[in-house]
């Protein structure tokens, strides 16, 4: 690894960079990376506090906070990278991005406490691994090389290679450029769908019981807005025009 070789990677990755003067002054990612090496070799040399000092002493400068005891590849880069959070036990290939709030984290086991220190908490990540903004990569597994990771994901299980990760959980949308497990799920979608249809159910009820136990009236009520028979329930209940609004709007 050479400082050049840091630096020239940034250039080819980033758009937004323009010169090597540019990247070694204003691009936290790389000072990240620097005070990580020297705070690395610090831990390997079995000086644990000061490669603590000079960890934290990155953190504050640059919002990223990379334990010393992690194995950083060569070629990383950690674009924007405020609030990314690399763990001790993790172990990071060649040529890795990085998106701002990332955290590769030790998941389930970090609420074990002393019982884990030792062990193999944090993921692995292969080589080519992109990691996009905010999401997160939990516990001792392995992330295959060539893995592309979409924002807001929570990963909690291995991925094998040439794949593309989407949601939470994260699962695998693409392998080797197929689609693969068909349509992605959307859990809230469907909770809110669910809840809907029983919300419908029951003012049909309650409208029955109601119609059943008052007088007719002199005036009768107006009727109810008319709904597409698409947006009545299999048993003809009327739907509410709000959280039609609503589905319709976020595309549900």
């Amino acid at each position: 690894m050479s400082v050049r070789e840091e630096i020239d990677n940034i250039l080819s990755k980033d758009p937004a960079a323009r010169n090597r003067l540019e990247v070694v002054l204003c691009y936290p990612g790389f000072h990240a990376l620097m005070f990580h090496r020297i705070a690395h070799r610090l831990w390997k040399a079995g000086l644990v506090v000061p490669a603590r000092v000079v960890s934290h002493i990155s953190r504050m400068l640059t919002g990223i906070e990379i334990h010393p005891g992690a194995v950083i590849g060569r070629r990383f880069f950690i674009d924007h990278g405020m609030g990314v959070v690399i763990g001790e036990t993790t172990v990071v290939g060649d040529d890795v991005v990085l998106y701002q709030g990332v955290t590769l984290g030790a998941g389930a086991a970090a609420r074990k406490g002393a019982e884990t220190r030792g062990k193999k908490r944090h993921p692995t990540l292969g080589n080519g691994v992109v990691v996009g903004s905010g999401a997160e990569i939990q516990g001792p597994i392995a992330i295959g090389d060539n893995v592309l990771i979409a924002s807001g994901s929570i990963v909690l299980k291995d991925v094998p290679p040439d794949s593309i990760v989407v949601g939470v959980p994260g699962r695998v949308l693409y392998r080797e450029g197929q689609r693969v497990g068909g349509v992605l799920p959307d859990i809230e979608a469907e909770a809110i769908k669910t809840l809907r249809a029983h919300v419908l159910r029951l003012e049909k009820k309650v409208a029955e019981l109601a119609g059943a136990a008052e007088p007719a009236q002199p005036e009768p009520e107006p009727a109810p807005p008319e709904v597409p028979p698409s947006e009545i329930d299999e048993e003809g209940a009327v739907g509410m025009e709000a959280v039609d609004a609503f589905l319709h709007g976020a595309g549900i």
